[in-house]
């Protein structure tokens, strides 16, 4: 199989039992089977068929931003696109972002050109097909009130661009998401304005963002959807769980909504918390939170 790969990506873009915990923000993760980094779409077409047919599990990772992998891994092959498939083209008011475009780089791409609207993703630390795939959002805005056309691939290999209407967009999900396509990239629709203001609304985000976020520990993001008529993170603190840790995991003092990784955080630690938060949430106000951050590979 590995010449296979080779054969097909290179040399240097295939790895073997690859540990997961250097591809994800949590900073968490036993060992990937493979881990396949694609140059393009062809690439792309070429080692999916290969996975297909060995009947291998596959999964496509983008920034690992919002994902817990298992402590055993992830059996089968994980494709990774990203930067190496992060192309950004802008034309008029459009921009063409491919799935790895990083979205900070795609928001400063924007502003540069003086295009409005990305600004609520800038601090998003996560790929363009990662957010088009869940339909990422931040301060009352989503992915879905600027995305024009999406363009993915189907496990054949077959490629197909959707319009905005036909993403099936809703909280943090959409049309891949609930069919396992694979985003390539998609057509953003922004609009004119002066860069110095779209930067002010860039840094004042980022200002709100820092100050009550807390980007210096290893995370993977909001842990929990929000539950409706609440906020998780203010049920959580409510209950009293703010620096309440198992493990490694604790519940950040800056922001409830979130788990940090203090250092040596094991993807069960993270579990057993998330377990526990649910448990004394619903005690106390008969909400049961929903994990947001996606669970992968073997715990």
């Amino acid at each position: 199989m590995h010449e296979v790969f080779e054969k097909i990506l290179g040399k240097e873009n295939v790895l073997k039992n690859e540990p997961m915990r250097n591809h994800t923000t949590f900073k968490i993760g036993g060992e990937a089977d493979w881990f396949l980094m694609p140059q393009n779409g062809e690439q792309l077409k070429g080692v999916i068929s290969v996975i297909k047919e060995a009947g291998m599990p596959l999964f496509v990772l983008g920034n690992g931003s919002n994902l817990l992998v298992g402590d055993k891994g992830i059996r089968g092959a994980v494709v990774c696109l990203g930067k190496q498939m992060g192309g950004i083209e802008i034309s008029g008011c459009e921009c063409y972002a491919e799935s790895g475009a990083i979205l900070s780089k795609v928001a400063n791409a924007a502003q540069r050109a003086g295009l409005s609207g990305l600004e609520f993703a800038s601090g998003i630390p996560g790929s363009i097909g990662g957010a088009v795939f869940m339909n990422a959002g931040a301060y009352e805005h989503e992915m879905k009130e600027i995305i024009k056309t999406v363009e993915y691939m189907d496990m054949d290999g077959n490629v197909f661009t959707v319009s905005n209407e036909d993403c099936d967009f809703g909280y943090r999900t959409s049309l891949f998401s609930e069919n396992d396509y694979i985003v390539l990239g998609c057509t953003l629709s922004l609009k004119e304005d002066d860069p110095c203001e779209i930067r002010k609304r860039m840094d004042d985000y980022t200002q709100r963002r820092t100050s009550k976020q807390p980007l210096e520990k290893p995370s993977a993001g909001s842990v929990f959807k929000r539950p409706a008529g609440h906020f998780a993170g203010g049920l959580v603190e409510q209950a009293g769980l703010k620096g309440f840790e198992i493990g490694g995991a604790q519940v950040s003092e800056k922001h409830a909504g979130f788990i940090i990784n203090k250092g040596d955080a094991t993807a069960k630690d993270v579990l057993d918390l998330v377990e526990y938060i649910k448990k004394v949430v619903f005690e106390k106000f008969q909400v049961m939170l929903e994990m947001e951050v996606k669970k992968i590979g073997e715990f």
